[in-house]
């Protein structure tokens, strides 16, 4: 298999940082396929001993094996639940390459784990998949076991790893030496742009909502969405923007997932159907298997389309369960983010995959979000996500001008047109400020007659702080008064004054003494 450029980079740079460091994380954003990264590097290692790859999640353990046997030829044994692997008969003996659950690997107990089966000296390489759960403590107890062998290989990949998981994750990964987003895989024209529209609904109120591990309350979130007029007023306009195009909606709760659907369903029976963690694993592949045959327009899930979930012909994405997580919004939305199958692999430049996904029957995805009063909580919209890389103010900015819009916007023009807006503003305050006229005379104190000196002058008057009326004037006028003076502020209220065409109040004088 040929690799993209920024895939060869990745595997490139990750060898390069195992030269001086024993473990690394490289981040590469969802649909961007680090899968296909981290298989190129198992074959990489394979001279050295065996691999042995983690996830936490069945259709995530899955798809790694069924990737690795497309890319190394090899196929994978499966450690998980009843599956053993080297006992799978594909092998003489042990397989090169074992691909194992989390939880499978710490099974057992009272020093019994089903990882003991696999001698640490025997592998050269140890992958985690979604290394943002890495910081977890069954992972490290996995770590620590294969650590045993000091020549070993850590390779950690995630595409979304949380600011507030980056300290427990440097506890495990040496290095961060590669980080492909997904602004950058946007902008390079392997994901589809994304438009974000917001729909306020009126009924939610998040003000007084707990936080629990960082994120809003659970408990507390599903009882504000699972309510009746909420369900109704994300339901409603959804239909109304959709069309016929395909949705993922996600929920809080399985409550609201159940009746989120059943909206759906009263408005044209059989157009959605939902699966959560608790649904029965046939039951599960069924429903996924129909949504990705558009059997079913609208597909609501709680928790099981945020990892490893791939359905490129996803195009609009219902944030229904709001987040203060930028790592679970950045999951939710790559769910879309991929453009159709091979339409872009064709194409060497950015140019003409960005043509290619114009042109195509998914030019962007639609991602709604709903949002209420969000009071003392800052939540994570699509607007974040993208914006990492510019300054927090322009992000703001953005999704107030989105949030006021009703529209779908593309929101690297959003941040763009705020980002323009920052910087007028800015270049306007140095023009006044510029402009700005005062004298500054010397004064001897000693030659006033008989002025006696204080041990410390007061210094004068026109180098005293603005008034309270002069900040407020120039305030409401947008110039920036930080550490303005008295004349400073006065030369600038004349300035606007002649340029306004009006006439202001008399300025502060020199006191009497």
């Amino acid at each position: 298999m040929i690799l993209r450029p920024y895939q060869q980079q990745a595997v490139d740079s990750v060898l390069t940082a195992w030269q001086t460091h024993q473990s690394a994380l490289a981040v590469a954003a969802t649909g961007t396929g680090k899968t296909i990264i981290f298989a190129k590097l198992c074959l990489e290692m394979l001279p050295h001993g065996r691999c042995m790859i983690l996830a936490h999640r069945e259709e995530l353990i899955a798809q790694a094996a069924d990737k690795i046997r497309k890319v190394t030829g090899i196929i994978p044994d499966i450690e998980m639940a009843e599956r053993r692997a080297d006992e799978s008969g594909h092998f003489n003996g042990a397989c090169p390459i074992v691909v194992s659950s989390v939880q499978t690997q710490v099974s057992g107990g009272n020093g019994r784990y089903r990882m003991n089966r696999f001698l640490p000296n025997q592998f050269s390489l140890l992958i985690i998949d979604e290394a943002h759960h890495a910081a977890a403590k069954t992972y490290r107890q996995i770590v620590t076991h294969y650590r045993q062998n000091p020549n070993i290989r850590i390779l950690g990949v995630t595409a979304t790893p949380d600011r507030s998981d980056e300290l427990a994750l440097g506890q495990i990964f040496d290095c961060n030496p590669y980080v492909y987003d997904i602004g950058d895989a946007i902008n390079d024209g392997w994901l589809v742009p994304i438009k974000q529209q917001y729909i306020v609904c009126k009924s939610l109120d998040f003000s007084a909502m707990r936080t629990t591990a960082g994120d809003l309350n659970q408990g507390d979130l599903a009882a504000t969405v699972e309510a009746e007029q909420p369900l109704h007023e994300m339901v409603g306009p959804t239909l109304d923007i959709i069309g016929d195009r395909k949705l993922l909606f996600f929920a809080v709760s399985v409550e609201q997932a159940m009746r989120t659907t059943e909206i759906f369903n009263r408005h044209r029976a059989g157009m959605a159907d939902c699966v959560f963690g608790s649904t029965p694993k046939d039951d599960r592949k069924a429903t996924l298997d129909k949504y990705r045959d558009r059997l079913l327009q609208v597909l609501v899930n709680v928790g099981i389309a945020t990892e490893g979930f791939d359905d490129p012909d996803i195009d609009v994405v219902a944030v229904g369960r709001p987040t203060k997580s930028r790592s679970l919004y950045a999951q939710m939305i790559g769910r879309g983010t991929r453009p159709t199958a091979g339409l872009v692999d064709p194409f060497p430049t950015i140019e003409e995959r960005q043509t290619a996904i114009g042109g195509s029957g998914k030019p962007f995805l639609h991602v709604l979000d709903f949002v209420g009063n969000s009071g003392r909580h800052k939540l994570i919209s699509a607007a974040d996500i993208l914006g990492g890389k510019a300054l927090p103010e322009d992000v703001e900015a953005a999704k107030s001008a989105m949030q006021s819009s009703g529209r779908p916007e593309n929101i690297d023009d959003m941040i763009a047109e705020a980002k323009r807006r920052r910087e007028l503003a800015a270049e306007e305050r140095r023009r006044i400020r510029a402009n700005a006229k005062y004298t500054v005379q010397d004064v001897n104190p000693f030659g006033h007659g008989p002025y006696v000196p204080q041990a410390k002058p007061p210094r004068h008057w026109f180098f005293k702080p603005a008034t309270e009326r002069q900040v407020a004037l120039l305030r409401r006028r947008g110039v920036n008064t930080d550490g303005m003076t008295i004349a400073q502020a006065s030369a600038a209220i004349d300035a606007i004054a002649k340029r306004e065409n009006w006439k202001p109040r008399p300025q502060p004088q020199e006191p009497n003494r």
